[in-house]
């Protein structure tokens, strides 16, 4: 059986209503505007409210590409959810999107890659069509990292912020849709980048939440490095198993954790600027939330036309890395969404 071409059909985001912006955090912790504007281009980011769940992000997500795509529920054959902070350590928090969503007993399941997950659950997803087990698959990269950010550490508490981005993958003309991916993990960085505990390694006790193990830990110096290195290597990786050159390249969507990375990136790819979509100053650093939240922003705002060679890579914890290749064909009006509908 030959492979069936794998495009997205649909795309959707969710954000929270509530802006924190950096004169909000002069008065939270030992920080300027200024500073953090410097060193990471962020200006504000989205938090969840207090009881706003990850999958409740997801489900508006979904919802938003679903009708994008003008698929129904119904013709969900699977559900990819790509997060660090699901609901619960069990159920899934795909599970959860699944019922609320009424797609019925289809597949569902999470998948944790960090800030790579969302193109982690793209490459898994489209395996399944391709190889003609499913036709309608949803990946949604979601997170409420406020959640789980020590809002006395300024290291961190600046960078992260709250999100949901879904698409909708389907069967696409042969030669458009996905052209290439690659996927990668160094578990010799793992801990640079971290909760360390709440799993079995260091259950949850009155010992680890003294000591703040439940948030994220980070050697943001050596994850810097990391990163300007491996976006570079991964897009011209990908680039090179599309059979395509850099300068092909209509769009560039790289995670959004730090503009200084990307600008470096960019660099090295030798991209001009204005081929790279940037929202990192609006958002923060949303994880798995953050290539899909481009990639909309992208869509709706007419930067997309059919035919265009976008290239989406990220990397995240693990430390992790994934890249794709897409020639696009989605033609929809994508209008402009509400934050949280």
């Amino acid at each position: 059986m030959a492979e069936v071409s794998v495009g997205i059909a649909g795309v959707g985001i969710c954000v929270p209503d509530r802006v924190l912006t950096n004169r909000d955090l002069e008065s939270m912790v030992d920080t300027s505007d200024e500073w953090i504007r410097e060193r990471t281009g962020i200006r504000e980011r989205r938090i969840a409210a207090p009881d706003q769940s990850t999958s409740d992000l997801a489900v508006v997500a979904a919802r938003r590409a679903l009708a994008d795509a003008g698929v129904t529920p119904g013709e969900v054959d699977l559900i990819i959810v790509a997060t660090v902070t699901p609901d619960m350590v069990f159920p899934s928090t795909a599970s959860l999107v699944q019922e609320r969503l009424g797609c019925g007993p289809v597949g569902a399941f999470d998948l944790s890659a960090g800030c790579t997950g969302f193109l982690y659950g793209l490459v898994a997803g489209a395996q399944f069509i391709a190889a003609g087990t499913y036709r309608t698959v949803l990946v949604i990269g979601a997170e409420t990292l406020s959640k789980i950010i020590n809002w006395e550490d300024r290291s961190t508490c600046v960078l992260f912020g709250d999100g949901a981005g879904a698409v909708v993958l389907r069967p696409a003309p042969a030669g458009w849709g996905l052209l290439a991916a690659c996927l990668g993990s160094d578990g010799a960085g793992g801990d640079l980048l971290k909760i360390p505990a709440g799993g079995s390694r260091l259950p949850a006790s009155a010992l680890t939440v003294e000591k703040k193990l439940h948030y994220i830990h980070m050697n943001g110096r050596e994850v810097f490095r990391f990163a300007v290195r491996i976006l570079s290597e991964a897009a011209s990786e990908v680039i090179r198993a599309a059979g395509l050159k850099q300068d092909q390249i209509d769009l560039f969507i790289p995670h959004q954790a730090n503009i200084r990375i990307i600008k470096a990136a960019v660099k090295r790819l030798e991209l001009p600027m204005d081929r790279v979509v940037v929202n990192v100053d609006r958002y923060g650093n949303t994880s798995s939330a953050s290539v899909p939240l481009a990639l909309d922003e992208a869509a709706r705002s007419g930067r997309l036309a059919d035919g265009d060679r976008v290239v989406m890579v990220a990397f995240g914890a693990g430390l992790s890395w994934a890249a794709a290749a897409v020639r696009w064909y989605s033609t929809a009006s994508r209008g402009t969404p509400e934050p949280t509908g």
